[in-house]
């Protein structure tokens, strides 16, 4: 599972011209699912995400998670972060996961998501979105779930 984590003043997803969700100050996280991912690793990156200490404190220093300044969180599904660009012009999607275990493990990912911080909101899985944001910093993470210890868990 790949997320790209995007610290912002707000954002908002467009589905055919009306706004299906959107955040105030807190996350966007586009979530890619992988060929063999499972509710692990939505777990293990939930987890992560909601503990990531990327929004200053009074000091300044980036010491605060979206937890800690009861942030919002929007998500939107991107399967195009699993891309493969190794050969040619033309991307291929091989390793992401079929359409049905994605919908599942991205659903599965908002619950724990919900669980792990109040306001949540999300795209539309399959849909061709619009996503507008306001970035605040900026601040961009990239996690992949291959790369996260299994003692983060």
């Amino acid at each position: 599972m790949k997320a790209v984590i995007q610290r912002v003043a707000n954002a908002s997803v467009c589905v055919d011209g009306a706004t299906v969700g959107a955040c105030g100050k807190g996350l966007l996280i586009l979530l890619g699912v992988a060929a063999g991912d499972s509710e692990a690793e939505a777990e293990l990156l939930c987890r992560k995400i909601a503990a990531l200490r990327i929004f200053p404190d009074d000091d300044g220093k980036m010491n605060r998670s979206v937890r800690d300044i009861d942030g919002e969180v929007l998500v939107v599904s991107q399967f195009t972060l699993l891309a493969n660009c190794r050969h040619g012009n033309r991307p291929d999607f091989f390793a992401a996961a079929a359409p049905d275990l994605a919908n599942h493990l991205y659903e599965y990912f908002v619950s724990c998501m919900k669980r792990e911080v109040g306001e949540v909101a999300c795209g539309v899985f399959g849909a061709h979105m619009e996503v507008s944001l306001l970035n605040d910093g900026p601040v961009t993470i990239l996690l992949d779930t291959g790369d996260l210890q299994t003692k983060n868990k």
